[in-house]
């Protein structure tokens, strides 16, 4: 393995890169990803490499990037666009859930989108409103989307060649506010001839006291959390689902079936959120398994805060740690 330290923001501006060169059917959509290379710079000099034919400056219209998107997947092409903030996706939303996810089963098989939507999201970076929402769990609700987000530069590498190459549409989560930390990434193997992880969770780290469930953001998080148990003579197993749809249940499940207790952690409000689910389908899949019921640790039920009060509304070490302490107590 040829192993590169990049950022995730590079990793993901490698992988678009090698599946543009792979497929020319293959372009990218979006405000501002051409000669500036995004807000974040993810599609940095790729406008300068493929051309504006294959890498298209938008109108501030988010329904028309994706209606535009649906138009050219329907000849052949395989669009990824970039929404320029979580929060913009919603005049974007109509288009998503009424076309882009339903197209395959109104036409019962015969037509495929492959579009993928990249959605930088997710708190971190203290941003003013708008700019900081998870809305991960709206998509998948809806049938017909992949719902994906990447914790790892290594993993964002691997899963935007995959999630390109997919026929599926795919919602691309990314964590914005872990584009500057650093990761090995293999850029020499070929992602398209190992098996997809796009619906596979993975165990990041074992443990035997507690199963602790996270995806994007918080992965970073978890991980710290398991550090700070380990400290205190306590061991958690973080599993990262890197798929919320399809969720990997069997993975989570055989986890919790070693541990007996389970915690779930996003950056989402808990209601109604992705640990909800999560919650649901371990208790119905490891009942007699569980030595207490599972918690959820997440954002709250109010619109994401303000940047200054953004500490106390995301899931710290704290207050995941607190969870984990509550559930081994049962």
């Amino acid at each position: 393995m040829t192993a590169q330290k990049l950022t995730f923001a590079k990793a993901i501006n490698t992988g678009l890169r090698r599946a543009m060169e792979r497929d020319p059917k293959v372009m990218l959509m979006g405000e501002d990803i051409g000669a500036l290379g995004g807000v974040f710079r993810v599609t940095d000099g790729l406008a300068k490499d493929f051309g504006d034919d294959r890498v298209v400056d938008t109108p501030l219209a988010e329904s028309g990037i994706i209606g535009t998107a649906i138009g050219l997947a329907l000849r052949g092409y395989r669009p990824v666009c970039e929404i320029q903030f979580d929060g913009f996706i919603f005049p974007g939303f109509d288009q998503i859930t009424t076309q882009l996810a339903k197209m395959h089963y109104r036409s019962r098989g015969r037509l495929n989108l492959p579009v993928v939507i990249r959605v930088p999201f997710g708190g971190g970076i203290g941003a003013v409103e708008h700019h900081s929402e998870s809305p991960e769990v709206l998509f998948a609700h809806t049938a017909g989307l992949r719902v994906v987000s990447p914790a790892t530069p290594a993993d964002a590498h691997v899963m935007i060649q995959q999630a390109i190459a997919s026929p599926d549409p795919v919602m691309f989560f990314e964590p914005k506010g872990r584009y500057w930390e650093k990761g090995e990434v293999d850029t020499e193997s070929d992602p398209l001839a190992a098996d997809s992880v796009l619906d596979s969770a993975r165990i990041l780290r074992p443990g035997t006291d507690v199963t602790l469930v996270a995806h994007g953001p918080t992965v970073t998080t978890a991980l710290k959390v398991a550090d700070a148990a380990a400290a205190e003579g306590r061991s958690v197993e973080v599993v990262d689902l890197r798929a919320i749809s399809p969720l990997d249940v069997t993975t989570v499940a055989e986890s919790v079936r070693r541990t007996g207790r389970c915690v779930v952690v996003h950056e989402a409000p808990v209601l109604y959120g992705t640990g909800a689910e999560v919650a649901a389908r371990i208790t119905e899949e490891c009942f007699y398994h569980l030595e207490a019921p599972v918690l959820r640790v997440g954002g709250f039920h109010t619109p994401y805060p303000v940047a200054k009060l953004e500490h106390e509304y995301l899931p710290g070490l704290d207050r995941v740690l607190d969870a984990v302490d509550r559930v081994l107590a049962h």
